[in-house]
């Protein structure tokens, strides 16, 4: 894969992720190579590994749609995660509590999640970077206690970039991602302490209240 090509799927990805690019978007060839300043055939590339990834569907011969999140599209992946991630975080858990610079890392990810409030959402950028970018220092920290699981962090890494997707449906409300913090914070403690059936917990509860959420805003759009 040439590195052109791999750049125009990284801002491809991205662009769907943060939704500059809705579902339902028409990607084709010639628009989205002018876009990024490649030629067609990195982005005839890349338009492949988005149809494998599953963030685009083909309409035509040279022309595909970001595909369309659905309310059961969505419990369908929570339902994954949960199962994945409940793992994840017990072993996290045991792991932080045989390694004190894990313990203290995830502490640190508890003061920091505790700090998110609807007024320090507001003043993040529309698209709610900074409170993004604390999740993916919660999600890397996550990831190094799996080293011992590969397979798990596999999966866990190969529905992320969907999960992120259907995130980012709440980010015009605050309210749920304050909530969110909290629940984050929760599980960054339990972590931190070593309890690995209150990380389990933890998750299972932050999961359920975001999918509720996230079929929410799928039902209420038009």
């Amino acid at each position: 894969m040439s590195n052109a090509a791999d750049r125009a799927f990284d801002a491809l990805r991205a662009s769907i992720i943060e939704g500059e690019l809705p579902p339902g978007a028409p990607l084709t060839e010639v628009e989205q190579a002018s876009r990024l300043g490649v030629s067609r055939t990195p982005v005839r590339e890349a338009f492949a590994r988005l149809i494998a990834a599953g963030l685009a569907t083909e309409r035509g011969p040279r022309t595909l749609l970001v595909s369309h999140i659905e309310p059961d599209d969505a419990r369908a992946l929570f339902e994954l995660r949960t199962a994945l991630d409940e793992q994840a975080a017990r072993l996290a858990a045991r792991h932080a509590s045989a390694d004190h610079e894990a313990s203290a890392r995830f502490a640190e990810l508890a003061e920091q999640f505790a700090q998110v409030d609807t007024a320090e959402l507001a003043a993040d950028d529309p698209q709610r970077h900074g409170y993004y970018a604390l999740v993916a220092e919660f999600d890397a920290a996550l990831d190094a206690s799996l080293s011992s699981s590969p397979y798990l962090a596999a999966a866990i890494a190969s529905t992320r970039v969907h999960l992120s997707r259907v995130r980012r449906l709440a980010r015009d409300d605050d309210e749920r991602l304050a909530r969110s913090a909290a629940e984050h914070g929760a599980i960054a403690r339990a972590i931190a302490d070593g309890d690995p059936e209150r990380a389990a917990a933890a998750t299972r509860l932050h999961l359920y209240e975001a999918l509720t959420s996230i079929r929410r805003h799928l039902q209420e759009k038009p």
